[in-house]
């Protein structure tokens, strides 16, 4: 597997290198420049020395090389010699060249260096100005290098601007991540191109599209769902009246009697998934939000509950009512209590205790329904939120999309949810809180 790499260190390495690299190039051209500049200029100060000498009616003269002294651009060697006089010695520090018959400058190689000498031939004599040719290059070098070392000293600036320039440039990039990492499961809308430079709107349009298509695909899968349940609602309730005649005919036949449970279950979970579509094609198609009292809604679960916790003789009731004015969505906060009290009803055992309390706490609305059934374990909290997860599969008959519908619900109005042991009871204590109206 190709391990991953980060765009702007590569790009500040790359740059880096360049401009080394860039420095490189430069001191060579400019010792090269400068050496060919130095040429030019001593080149006309050594034939000008030679002019001069050979116009004043020269005497032979022989310079002295010391090669343990280290000579500068300045200084030049002087030879005059006559012809007449051509068996003098030559030796490794003998600078003489050998009698031309042209003018000019000329290079010869001793055993201490390269030698660059201007020859001027006259009638009798021969006069010649030498120069190292080493002494040139060292100050070509001085020069290149009088002129990297000012770009030597500002290159960690340049490179400290230079990635200050890349990570600006590719701050949208960390925008971009940061703005998907803000996005939860169900924010599909499109991302807004004007946001961000044009090298990577092609692939934020590309990432819109996908989008689109989960989005579409989702709406499919929950109205495929919604479909489902609301056509099987009608058989199932035609199939449930059916199965009570039959048991008025034959209360004692244990078969009926499990299939009737069933039938119940069956119907049930039918009607869950209705409410969890309903509350997935909320996402997109937002409620009228309006005022209403909470412990109003409280109350009517209540009522409409009443007669299931009758059957199995559990004490229900409000324990605590306050007067809690909402602005939200009343058929979702409906939805919550309801489901929080039919909940409770089916894994409370029988002659048991559950209670509903409304009240306001820290600036926000509580929704607190406690039961005295064996409660939850704490690590499993996060659990019982999930679609189909059931813990007491041989309690109830329940579809295990209570929660979950509570959850997503609470979700969507802003509000947040939390399980405890309830310490009156000693069951399960669900606590919703949900944003009270804003007072003007």
């Amino acid at each position: 597997m190709q391990s991953q790499y980060s765009l702007k260190k590569r790009l500040i390495i790359y740059i880096s290198v360049f401009s080394i690299a860039l420095g490189c190039l430069l001191i060579f051209s400019a010792y090269r420049i400068a050496l060919e500049e130095i040429n030019e200029v001593l080149d006309a100060q050594m034939q000008n020395l030679a002019e001069r000498v050979a116009a004043h009616d020269p005497e032979p003269v022989q310079s002295q090389f010391d090669p343990s002294k280290h000579y500068h651009e300045e200084d030049l060697f002087v030879d005059v010699w006559a012809y007449a006089n051509q068996d003098h010695k030559t030796h490794d520090l003998d600078l003489l060249i050998h009698p031309v018959h042209k003018a000019g400058f000329y290079t010869h190689k001793t055993a201490q260096d390269i030698w660059h000498t201007y020859v001027l031939p006259l009638e009798h004599y021969q006069v010649q100005v030498s120069q190292q040719q080493s002494t040139r290059q060292r100050l070509a070098l001085e020069l290149a290098s009088s002129m990297f070392i000012p770009y030597l000293l500002f290159m960690p600036f340049v490179i400290w601007g230079l990635s200050w320039i890349i990570s600006r440039s590719l701050q949208p990039l960390d925008d971009f991540k940061a703005e998907l990492a803000q996005r939860d499961s169900d924010e599909l809308s499109a991302i807004q191109l004007s946001d961000y430079p044009v090298e990577i709107v092609p692939t934020i349009t590309e990432m819109n599209h996908l989008f689109e298509r989960i989005s579409h695909s989702q709406q499919e899968q929950r109205q495929f769902i919604a479909d489902a349940a609301h056509e099987l609602r009608t058989p199932i309730t035609a199939l449930n009246l059916q199965m009570k005649i039959l048991l008025k005919q034959f209360p004692e036949d244990h078969d009926l009697q499990n299939l009737s449970k069933g039938l119940i279950r069956i119907q049930h979970l039918v009607s869950q998934l209705l409410n969890l579509a309903k509350q997935d094609a909320s996402i997109l198609n937002v409620e009228t939000k309006q005022q209403f009292l909470l412990n109003q809604v409280a109350a009517n679960c209540v009522e409409q509950l009443i007669h299931l916790a009758m059957q199995k003789e559990i004490d229900l009731g409000m324990e605590r009512q306050e007067d809690v004015l909402l602005n939200s969505q009343e058929s979702a906060v409906h939805s919550i209590i309801f489901n929080l009290i039919d909940n409770a009803i089916k894994y409370t055992p029988n002659q048991g205790v559950i209670n509903v309390s409304v009240f306001e706490q820290d600036g926000f609305a509580m929704v607190q329904v406690e039961d005295s059934g064996p409660g939850i374990a704490p690590e499993l909290h996060e659990q019982i939120l999930k679609r189909f997860y059931r813990i007491h599969h041989h309690l109830e008959m329940g579809s295990g999309l209570g929660l979950s519908i509570v959850d997503k619900a609470t979700e969507r109005l802003g509000g947040s949810i939390s399980f405890s042991r309830s310490e009156s009871l000693g069951g399960l204590q669900v606590n919703v809180q949900l944003p009270l109206v804003k007072q003007i």
